[in-house]
Protein backbone atom coordinates (compact mmCIF):
# COMPACT_ATOMS: atom_id res chain seq x y z
CA UNK A 1 0.00 0.00 0.00
CA UNK A 2 1.45 3.70 -0.82
CA UNK A 3 1.46 6.65 1.06
CA UNK A 4 -0.94 9.52 -0.02
CA UNK A 5 1.72 11.67 -2.23
CA UNK A 6 2.47 15.12 -1.28
CA UNK A 7 -0.27 16.09 -4.09
CA UNK A 8 -2.67 14.29 -2.68
CA UNK A 9 -1.86 16.31 0.97
CA UNK A 10 -2.17 19.44 -1.11
CA UNK A 11 -5.81 18.08 -2.31
CA UNK A 12 -6.23 17.81 1.39
CA UNK A 13 -5.25 20.89 2.38
CA UNK A 14 -6.84 22.93 -0.11
CA UNK A 15 -10.50 20.82 0.67
CA UNK A 16 -10.11 21.81 4.34
CA UNK A 17 -9.63 25.55 3.57
CA UNK A 18 -12.34 25.42 1.84
CA UNK A 19 -14.47 23.89 4.87
CA UNK A 20 -14.80 20.55 3.48
CA UNK A 21 -13.69 17.34 4.01
CA UNK A 22 -11.35 14.88 2.54
CA UNK A 23 -11.23 11.01 2.86
CA UNK A 24 -8.23 8.29 2.55
CA UNK A 25 -9.04 6.20 -0.61
CA UNK A 26 -7.67 2.41 -0.19
CA UNK A 27 -8.29 0.53 -3.54
CA UNK A 28 -6.97 -2.09 -5.42
CA UNK A 29 -6.11 -0.40 -8.57
CA UNK A 30 -3.16 -1.93 -10.04
CA UNK A 31 -1.16 0.32 -12.72
CA UNK A 32 0.73 -2.31 -14.29
CA UNK A 33 -2.32 -3.96 -15.49
CA UNK A 34 -4.50 -1.32 -15.88
CA UNK A 35 -7.09 -2.45 -13.91
CA UNK A 36 -8.69 -3.51 -10.45
CA UNK A 37 -6.57 -6.45 -9.27
CA UNK A 38 -8.71 -8.91 -7.26
CA UNK A 39 -5.68 -11.32 -6.24
CA UNK A 40 -4.25 -8.19 -4.56
CA UNK A 41 -7.34 -7.59 -2.83
CA UNK A 42 -7.79 -10.97 -1.73
CA UNK A 43 -3.92 -11.46 -0.33
CA UNK A 44 -5.34 -8.89 2.02
CA UNK A 45 -8.70 -9.40 3.54
CA UNK A 46 -8.00 -13.55 3.71
CA UNK A 47 -5.49 -12.89 6.58
CA UNK A 48 -6.39 -11.47 9.66
CA UNK A 49 -2.67 -10.48 10.60
CA UNK A 50 -2.85 -8.50 6.62
CA UNK A 51 -5.78 -6.83 7.71
CA UNK A 52 -4.51 -5.79 10.89
CA UNK A 53 -1.85 -4.18 9.60
CA UNK A 54 -3.47 -2.36 6.89
CA UNK A 55 -5.68 -1.22 9.68
CA UNK A 56 -2.84 -0.18 11.59
CA UNK A 57 -1.13 2.03 8.32
CA UNK A 58 -4.27 3.52 7.98
CA UNK A 59 -4.90 4.69 11.70
CA UNK A 60 -1.83 6.48 11.39
CA UNK A 61 -1.96 8.02 8.53
CA UNK A 62 -5.25 9.47 9.31
CA UNK A 63 -4.22 10.83 12.81
CA UNK A 64 -1.12 12.51 11.31
CA UNK A 65 -2.49 13.58 7.93
CA UNK A 66 -5.84 14.88 9.12
CA UNK A 67 -7.96 13.06 6.81
CA UNK A 68 -11.62 13.27 7.58
CA UNK A 69 -11.84 9.19 7.48
CA UNK A 70 -11.48 6.19 4.68
CA UNK A 71 -13.27 5.25 1.88
CA UNK A 72 -12.51 1.23 0.96
CA UNK A 73 -12.16 0.86 -2.93
CA UNK A 74 -12.33 -2.80 -3.47
CA UNK A 75 -13.52 -3.33 -6.93
CA UNK A 76 -13.80 -6.71 -9.29
CA UNK A 77 -14.11 -8.82 -6.02
CA UNK A 78 -15.30 -12.59 -5.89
CA UNK A 79 -17.47 -13.94 -3.71
CA UNK A 80 -14.44 -15.80 -1.80
CA UNK A 81 -13.36 -12.06 -0.82
CA UNK A 82 -17.23 -11.45 1.33
CA UNK A 83 -16.33 -11.95 4.75
CA UNK A 84 -12.68 -10.63 4.89
CA UNK A 85 -14.14 -7.43 3.58
CA UNK A 86 -17.10 -7.53 6.45
CA UNK A 87 -14.53 -7.92 9.00
CA UNK A 88 -11.52 -5.68 7.26
CA UNK A 89 -14.27 -2.69 7.25
CA UNK A 90 -16.08 -3.31 10.68
CA UNK A 91 -12.02 -3.64 12.39
CA UNK A 92 -11.20 0.20 10.31
CA UNK A 93 -14.39 1.59 11.59
CA UNK A 94 -13.45 0.42 15.06
CA UNK A 95 -10.24 1.43 14.46
CA UNK A 96 -10.60 5.18 13.69
CA UNK A 97 -10.90 8.13 15.94
CA UNK A 98 -13.92 9.29 17.01
CA UNK A 99 -15.61 11.81 14.30
CA UNK A 100 -13.57 9.85 11.52
CA UNK A 101 -16.03 8.29 8.82
CA UNK A 102 -15.16 4.82 6.93
CA UNK A 103 -17.53 4.79 3.31
CA UNK A 104 -16.86 2.32 0.76
CA UNK A 105 -17.79 1.88 -2.60
CA UNK A 106 -19.83 -0.87 -4.27
CA UNK A 107 -20.27 -1.70 -7.67
CA UNK A 108 -23.68 -1.64 -9.24
CA UNK A 109 -25.61 -4.69 -10.29
CA UNK A 110 -29.10 -5.94 -11.19
CA UNK A 111 -30.02 -8.53 -8.96
CA UNK A 112 -29.31 -9.29 -5.19
CA UNK A 113 -27.38 -12.62 -6.55
CA UNK A 114 -24.93 -10.13 -8.65
CA UNK A 115 -23.53 -8.41 -5.80
CA UNK A 116 -23.51 -11.52 -3.30
CA UNK A 117 -21.31 -13.40 -6.16
CA UNK A 118 -19.35 -10.30 -6.50
CA UNK A 119 -18.18 -10.00 -2.55
CA UNK A 120 -20.90 -7.90 -1.13
CA UNK A 121 -22.77 -8.71 2.00
CA UNK A 122 -24.85 -5.73 1.82
CA UNK A 123 -26.55 -6.09 4.96
CA UNK A 124 -23.55 -6.88 6.91
CA UNK A 125 -21.12 -3.90 5.23
CA UNK A 126 -24.39 -1.10 5.74
CA UNK A 127 -23.62 -1.90 9.55
CA UNK A 128 -20.19 -1.60 9.37
CA UNK A 129 -19.47 1.44 7.66
CA UNK A 130 -20.88 4.92 7.95
CA UNK A 131 -21.77 5.45 4.37
CA UNK A 132 -22.26 3.24 1.07
CA UNK A 133 -21.56 4.80 -2.11
CA UNK A 134 -23.29 2.53 -5.63
CA UNK A 135 -21.15 3.52 -8.16
CA UNK A 136 -24.12 3.49 -10.54
CA UNK A 137 -22.06 4.12 -13.54
CA UNK A 138 -19.90 1.87 -16.29
CA UNK A 139 -23.08 0.17 -17.44
CA UNK A 140 -21.64 0.45 -21.22
CA UNK A 141 -17.69 1.41 -21.90
CA UNK A 142 -14.63 -0.02 -21.45
CA UNK A 143 -14.75 -3.65 -22.62
CA UNK A 144 -17.43 -5.46 -24.89
CA UNK A 145 -20.52 -4.12 -23.65
CA UNK A 146 -21.12 -1.82 -26.94
CA UNK A 147 -22.61 1.52 -27.12
CA UNK A 148 -24.83 2.42 -24.47
CA UNK A 149 -25.44 4.90 -21.78
CA UNK A 150 -23.09 5.16 -19.22
CA UNK A 151 -25.52 4.36 -16.64
CA UNK A 152 -29.41 4.23 -17.64
CA UNK A 153 -31.88 5.34 -15.24
CA UNK A 154 -33.33 1.88 -15.13
CA UNK A 155 -30.33 0.35 -14.31
CA UNK A 156 -29.36 2.56 -11.31
CA UNK A 157 -32.72 2.09 -9.75
CA UNK A 158 -32.62 -1.74 -9.75
CA UNK A 159 -29.27 -1.58 -7.95
CA UNK A 160 -30.25 0.74 -5.85
CA UNK A 161 -34.01 -0.62 -5.04
CA UNK A 162 -31.49 -3.54 -3.87
CA UNK A 163 -29.49 -1.54 -1.54
CA UNK A 164 -32.20 0.38 0.06
CA UNK A 165 -33.93 -2.80 1.25
CA UNK A 166 -30.80 -3.49 2.88
CA UNK A 167 -29.01 -0.58 3.86
CA UNK A 168 -30.49 2.93 5.44
CA UNK A 169 -30.85 5.51 2.72
CA UNK A 170 -29.15 7.93 5.26
CA UNK A 171 -26.20 5.99 4.80
CA UNK A 172 -26.59 5.81 0.78
CA UNK A 173 -24.73 8.40 -1.99
CA UNK A 174 -25.53 7.11 -5.74
CA UNK A 175 -22.74 7.49 -8.11
CA UNK A 176 -23.30 9.51 -10.94
CA UNK A 177 -20.38 9.67 -14.12
CA UNK A 178 -19.56 13.12 -15.56
CA UNK A 179 -18.17 11.68 -18.57
CA UNK A 180 -18.90 9.51 -21.17
CA UNK A 181 -17.87 7.08 -23.98
CA UNK A 182 -17.11 7.36 -27.39
CA UNK A 183 -17.61 3.68 -29.95
CA UNK A 184 -15.63 4.33 -33.08
CA UNK A 185 -16.45 2.18 -36.00
CA UNK A 186 -13.32 -0.08 -35.58
CA UNK A 187 -14.66 -0.81 -32.40
CA UNK A 188 -12.00 1.09 -30.28
CA UNK A 189 -13.72 2.84 -26.79
CA UNK A 190 -12.41 6.41 -25.66
CA UNK A 191 -13.78 7.90 -22.76
CA UNK A 192 -15.10 11.51 -23.00
CA UNK A 193 -15.53 14.70 -20.68
CA UNK A 194 -18.84 16.22 -20.68
CA UNK A 195 -17.23 19.58 -22.95
CA UNK A 196 -15.23 17.17 -25.03
CA UNK A 197 -18.18 15.33 -25.83
CA UNK A 198 -19.67 18.30 -26.98
CA UNK A 199 -17.38 19.77 -28.81
CA UNK A 200 -16.87 16.45 -31.06
CA UNK A 201 -20.59 16.97 -32.05
CA UNK A 202 -20.49 20.17 -32.99
CA UNK A 203 -17.32 19.92 -34.72
CA UNK A 204 -19.21 16.89 -37.04
CA UNK A 205 -22.17 19.28 -37.25
CA UNK A 206 -23.44 16.52 -35.62
CA UNK A 207 -27.00 16.58 -33.16
CA UNK A 208 -27.32 15.64 -29.71
CA UNK A 209 -29.83 14.46 -28.43
CA UNK A 210 -31.14 13.80 -24.44
CA UNK A 211 -32.70 10.58 -23.71
CA UNK A 212 -35.34 10.83 -21.01
CA UNK A 213 -35.54 7.25 -20.79
CA UNK A 214 -31.77 6.87 -19.68
CA UNK A 215 -31.30 10.47 -18.49
CA UNK A 216 -28.11 11.11 -20.66
CA UNK A 217 -27.19 12.50 -24.02
CA UNK A 218 -26.03 10.46 -27.20
CA UNK A 219 -25.20 11.24 -30.66
CA UNK A 220 -24.07 9.59 -34.05
CA UNK A 221 -21.06 11.55 -35.72
CA UNK A 222 -20.71 11.34 -39.32
CA UNK A 223 -17.71 8.69 -39.58
CA UNK A 224 -20.67 6.27 -37.67
CA UNK A 225 -18.92 6.73 -33.87
CA UNK A 226 -21.48 6.39 -31.48
CA UNK A 227 -21.40 9.39 -28.12
CA UNK A 228 -22.97 8.43 -25.01
CA UNK A 229 -22.36 10.86 -22.05
CA UNK A 230 -23.97 11.47 -18.74
CA UNK A 231 -23.67 15.94 -17.98
CA UNK A 232 -24.92 18.56 -15.35
CA UNK A 233 -28.71 17.99 -16.59
CA UNK A 234 -28.11 14.11 -15.90
CA UNK A 235 -26.91 15.01 -12.27
CA UNK A 236 -29.66 16.72 -11.63
CA UNK A 237 -31.81 14.28 -12.95
CA UNK A 238 -30.32 11.79 -10.07
CA UNK A 239 -30.53 14.78 -7.42
CA UNK A 240 -34.40 14.48 -7.97
CA UNK A 241 -34.15 10.65 -7.73
CA UNK A 242 -31.59 10.62 -4.78
CA UNK A 243 -34.28 13.22 -2.79
CA UNK A 244 -37.04 11.32 -3.49
CA UNK A 245 -35.48 7.90 -1.85
CA UNK A 246 -33.81 10.17 0.91
CA UNK A 247 -30.25 9.49 0.32
CA UNK A 248 -27.64 11.06 1.98
CA UNK A 249 -26.53 12.55 -1.42
CA UNK A 250 -24.69 12.06 -4.54
CA UNK A 251 -21.42 11.18 -5.66
CA UNK A 252 -19.59 12.71 -8.68
CA UNK A 253 -16.84 10.43 -11.10
CA UNK A 254 -14.80 11.93 -11.59
CA UNK A 255 -14.86 16.07 -11.43
CA UNK A 256 -12.22 15.96 -13.65
CA UNK A 257 -14.44 15.24 -16.93
CA UNK A 258 -17.75 16.77 -15.59
CA UNK A 259 -19.73 19.97 -15.67
CA UNK A 260 -19.90 22.46 -12.85
CA UNK A 261 -22.15 20.81 -10.85
CA UNK A 262 -24.42 23.97 -9.14
CA UNK A 263 -25.16 23.49 -5.90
Amino acid sequence: MTSPDADARRQLARAHAKGLTADFLIGNFNESISDFDEGAAHKMLSSSANITKVVSTLKRAVSSQGWDGVTIDLESLRSRDTAGLVRFATKLNKALPARKVVGIDITNFETAGEFTQNGYNLTALGKAVDNVVLMAYDQHGWGDSGPGPVGALSWQKKGLGILLSRIPARKIDLGVAGYGYSWAPDGSVSQVGDQEARHMVSRDDATARWDTKTGEWTAKLSDGTVLWWSDARSFATRRALATGKGLHGLAVWDLGLSDPIAP
